[in-house]
């Protein structure tokens, strides 16, 4: 791919060349990877070091108790781990209504939200299978950062400030983030010593203490004082589950996503009604452009909310929504000059933190954590750190809810949006890349792949560029960045915009590693996203 470099966005970054390189939201995290991989560690090394470290350096989206996914290339293969949630055992509709009444979800806060957290099993599965040092020393940087403690970067405490009137009364939440009564402000120094705890007892039993030992034990005994039902043998039971990646072909290359129970389908719906349709022919950042990319990712969103769930409970299959034909029919529908609002197709006829780690030796890690709404449930365990997601949140409680396959049920897994992402060509590596943000990551994955593959811009440029955001109904985001002709343009044709200046959460923010030739010889190319305090740093 020969890229133009010429970015033509307000940016404060520049693409990154270097030969070993890890991006992250966080600058202190990408150094944890560089100094894994400086150490003799591989990409895979590098990734769990990053991802120990940005639940010190960014808890306002993720922690000790995220959940995970990652799709990585270990220099042969291919390979996806699904590392999200099970509900605890008690878990069932009944559970909620009795203690809730009739209700569509369970709670957005609380034990009640709280599945089982996968991250650290991730952590510890990636580094069995694929890393070269022992796993104490991946948790060591961490444990660094999280005992000597770090300045407050400027995004991430505005975040921290936006949370704490919401959130400053869940259990353990003042005692862990709110050292002074209030969040830290930028440039004061923040340290979490009950997570340096957790981090060494994770390292020194390589996971074990966060499933079967006293880790376990302490979120039982939490979970009990606060309402909750998850016990230390929910997290016994758990496990981590490599699954094979799916994939759509676009303009010559191959996106891949995970699976559902995840939402990364959309991102591969959207790309294939865009390949029936001429977008490179129109110009990059015109009405006409922006409006098919907007209709193309509305129409894999009806599907995505009405079909996907855990995987044994959906009423179709992920090849079923991805088939050609049933996509041409999809594409069909989008009219030029008028915004829809799209229901559901019959496919059976036919916040979140990413980085991304890439090595000489050509291996690449695309990797997702998160606490889903910001600092989760808002719980925190005391002794160990553990903030805990709220991803149960997601599941539905009612039999005739508009995708009855994310009924709650013990040990399932519920819809989810984190989704790493990772591009190939001719069954060969290309980038690992991802864009956080809830529903916006499938359209971030789409709007830059589209940046990228059909008008040649770079990953930085791509990254730069301004973003829109579908809600849902014909309600779309934009960023004050995007023309004002487009955004004029696009009201006529009856989207209603908004214009969004906080981009954090309304538009994500990626991570981009594209391979540029041989990895002893090109190296890479890497993004950073500035609409976070990231890096991308390499060597």
């Amino acid at each position: 791919m020969q890229f133009n470099f010429s970015n033509p966005y307000a940016s404060t970054r520049l693409p990154v060349f270097a030969r070993n390189v890890v991006s992250t939201s966080h600058p202190l995290a990408a150094q944890a990877g560089l100094r894994i991989l400086q150490s003799g560690g591989n990409a895979v090394d590098a990734a769990v070091a990053a991802a120990a470290a940005m639940t010190i350096c960014e808890p306002v989206s993720n922690g000790l108790g995220s959940d995970a996914f990652a799709i990585l290339w270990d220099g042969k293969a291919l390979h996806g781990l699904n590392a999200s949630g099970r509900a605890p055992q008690g878990w069932t509709p009944q559970y909620f209504e009795s203690k809730y009444g009739a209700q569509a979800h369970p709670p957005k806060r609380g034990m009640d939200a709280v599945t089982v957290p996968g991250a650290v099993a991730s952590w510890v599965a990636m580094s069995e299978r694929f890393g070269k040092l022992p796993f104490a020393d991946l948790m060591a940087p961490a444990i660094e950062i999280a005992e000597r403690g770090y300045l407050m970067p400027v995004v991430v405490q505005q975040k921290w400030e936006a949370a704490t009137a919401e959130l400053q009364s869940m259990p353990g939440f003042a005692q862990a983030f709110l050292p002074w009564g209030r969040a830290p402000r930028v440039g004061e120094l923040f340290k979490f010593a009950a997570a340096a705890k957790g981090l060494r007892a994770i390292a020194a039993s390589k996971g074990q203490a966060f499933y079967g030992g006293e880790i376990a034990q302490a979120l039982e005994r939490f979970s009990n004082e606060y309402g909750g039902c998850l016990k230390a043998s929910d997290l016994a039971a758990y496990k981590p589950e490599w699954v094979e990646p799916i994939g759509k072909n676009y303009r010559g290359y191959t996106l891949h996503e995970i699976p559902p129970n995840g939402q990364g389908i959309a991102a591969l719906i959207a790309l294939g009604i865009l390949n029936q349709l001429d977008v490179a022919g129109l110009p990059v950042d015109g009405v006409d452009s922006q409006h098919l990319q907007i209709e193309a990712m509305k129409l894999a969103f009806a599907d995505v909310y009405r079909y996907v769930a855990e995987p044994g409970s959906m009423q179709v299959s992920a090849k079923q929504m991805l088939d050609d034909a049933y996509l041409a029919s999809r594409a069909k529908l989008i009219q030029m000059n008028k915004a829809q609002d799209f229901g559901a197709g019959n496919p059976v006829k036919g916040g979140t933190i990413y980085l991304t780690t890439a090595d000489e030796n050509g291996m690449m890690v695309s990797f997702i954590q998160s606490n889903y709404m910001g600092f989760g449930s808002g719980c925190v365990e005391p002794e160990f750190g553990v903030s805990l997601q709220n991803r149960g949140h997601a599941f539905n409680l009612l039999a005739n809810a508009h995708n009855p396959a994310n009924l709650v049920a013990p040990g399932k897994r519920p819809f989810h949006t984190i989704i790493p992402a990772f591009l190939t060509q001719n069954g060969q590596p290309v980038m690992s890349f991802g864009v956080m943000g809830a529903n916006m990551q499938p359209q971030g994955h789409m709007q830059t792949l589209v940046r990228m593959l059909d008008y040649k811009q770079d990953p930085q440029t791509a990254c730069d560029a301004p973003r829109w955001r579908y809600n849902a109904g014909l309600e779309i985001n934009v960023e004050a960045g995007m023309s004002i002709a487009t955004v004029q343009g696009l009201a006529e044709r009856g989207h209603k915009m908004e214009v969004i200046n906080d981009s954090y959460q309304d538009f994500g923010a990626g991570q981009f590693i594209w391979r540029a030739g041989d990895p002893k010889v090109e190296g890479y190319v890497a993004a950073s996203d500035a609409r976070r305090d990231g890096l991308a740093a390499g060597y």
